[in-house]
């Protein structure tokens, strides 16, 4: 009797799968995070190169076009969470000393560049009494399950645009 028992493997595919389960749980979850992360990652570029080109293309933008522009930019984060989102588009303009200056800034989810502030733009960007478009985007992805990361994963892009219908885009306020 304790040889037969000894021998008796029927209850050993039930104790290995037991044993690889959560290994292959973390491997599926920890996979479906990962798309999720790049899929954002691959938002956040889209949403800074439409927000700069959006605007790129205006004379002057008044509250109204702002205010549909990141209305436009918070549906292109569907079906993640736009709260976590910072968007700011800033008019650079040249300062005549090879830099650029805020001529004008705006802000959603976040704080504004401040005009006649200094701005680093990469070299040769801008041109002489010309300005660039320049949108900076932030986003803190949280994962829906808290389990296999549990930090935010901060991602941001920034993209520049040259106006495309005059020299420097003008802010309009009502």
């Amino acid at each position: 009797m304790l040889k037969r028992r000894l021998s008796d493997k029927s209850g050993m595919a039930a104790v290995e799968f037991a044993l690889v389960l959560p290994a292959l749980l973390a491997l599926v979850f920890g996979a479906i995070e990962v798309t999720n992360i790049l899929i954002v990652r691959s938002d956040v570029s889209n949403l800074a190169s439409s927000a700069a080109d959006l605007v790129a293309q205006e004379t002057s933008v008044g509250d109204a076009d702002i205010n549909n522009v990141f209305s436009a930019l918070s549906a292109l984060v569907y079906p993640y969470s736009n709260a976590g989102a910072t968007i700011v588009i800033t008019s650079v303009i040249d300062n005549g000393h090879g830099g650029g200056k805020v001529g004008w800034s705006d802000a959603y989810h976040g704080q504004a560049r401040t005009v006649g502030s200094a701005v680093t733009l990469p070299a040769g960007l801008i041109t002489t009494g010309g300005s660039v478009i320049m949108s900076e985007v932030t986003y803190n992805y949280t994962t829906p399950s808290n389990y296999l990361i549990k930090v935010p994963v901060s991602m941001s892009n920034t993209f520049y645009s040259h106006p495309r219908r005059v020299a420097q885009i003008s802010r309009t306020h009502p």
